[in-house]
């Protein structure tokens, strides 16, 4: 009886293992699909760097895939694609850029990808730029200074071109873009308003950085910036400029002098040893620092000049 009953005990066993692994199958598909799905569902964003890409996740959030192709550590200006970012940018639904001659690299590349359907954004576009005043800048880099982002005017502009572009991309979420892009230029306008008083009530109104990065924000609040090195940070002044930095230092009694990532310190250092001044970090947020957001790298950047200043 045993062996006439044990073929049906096994195909009986069989079946119920071939159903469990059937079912399972089945579970593991539908969350594979419905992770495809999700994915699909998300519009495909390359932002040019980080602080391209700051702006669009406060407002795309969780709705979009995020790439960023200037890599952390990276100086902007002399940065070159590869052939992977070729392929991410014919992938993408969007591109946002910041222009003014930041991207040097933009127009080639546009030209050489086949994605008729991209929305490429410059966000500069609708602000008011800074010129270049140095003639060898201006023939290297073009005339303008491309730092707008460091500006919360600016960056609320900017914000509104890539809220724009993501609603162009993705219409049956606008209302989402919508709110994220209001919550975020709210916080640009509290931000404004807090240092826009904070500034009216110093009397000093000048700062020194490494490089000179700052002229958009100086624009918002009333200041001036000098620096050691030029807009796009290359090379270390002439004995007759750093004499001259020594002197405007003095004379305006500079008591801190900034200093950025991917910028040499050394020179700033010399300096600050000569006129008797310390020497503190300040963001540029071209690259991811310290894990701070945007707002709370410009807050930290306020604070820090403010405080340079009383």
């Amino acid at each position: 009886m045993l062996k006439r009953n044990t073929p049906i005990k096994f195909t009986i066993l069989a079946l119920i293992f071939t159903c469990i692994i059937f079912i399972l199958g089945g579970c593991a598909a539908g969350t594979a699909s419905n992770n495809t799905k999700e994915s699909k569902s998300k519009i495909k964003v390359v932002v040019s760097f980080n602080a391209m890409r700051e702006f669009t996740s406060a407002i795309g959030k969780n709705k979009i895939d995020i790439i960023t192709m200037i890599p952390a550590g990276t100086e902007p200006h002399d940065f070159e694609p590869t052939a992977k970012d070729f392929k991410n940018l014919s992938d993408a639904n969007v591109f946002i850029y910041n222009g003014l001659g930041m991207e040097s690299w933009k127009d080639k590349v546009l030209k050489s990808i086949n994605n008729k359907d991209l929305i490429a954004v410059d966000t500069s576009k609708g602000s008011v730029p800074i010129k270049n005043t140095d003639n060898d800048e201006t023939k290297e880099h073009g005339q303008y200074d491309p730092h707008m982002w460091l500006s919360l005017k600016n960056a609320k502009n900017q914000s509104k071109s890539i809220k724009d572009a993501l609603i162009k991309a993705d219409p049956s979420n606008k209302n989402f873009y919508e709110k994220n892009y209001n919550d975020f230029s709210k916080q640009l306008d509290d931000l404004y308003s807090e240092y826009n008083k904070k500034f009216q009530t110093v009397s000093n109104k000048s700062f020194v950085t490494g490089h000179a990065a700052f002229a958009y924000l100086c624009r918002d609040f009333g200041l001036k910036q000098n620096s050691v090195e030029d807009v796009f940070a290359e090379g270390e002044p002439s004995p007759k400029k750093l004499e001259g930095l020594v002197n405007y230092c003095k004379q305006n009694k500079i008591k801190t002098i900034f200093v950025e990532d991917m910028v040499s310190p050394k020179v700033s250092n010399t300096l600050a040893k000569e006129v008797g001044a310390k020497v503190e970090k300040i963001y540029t947020i071209e690259g991811n620092e310290d894990n701070k957001n945007y707002i709370q790298s410009m807050k930290y950047n306020l604070q820090m000049i403010y405080n340079s200043l009383k």
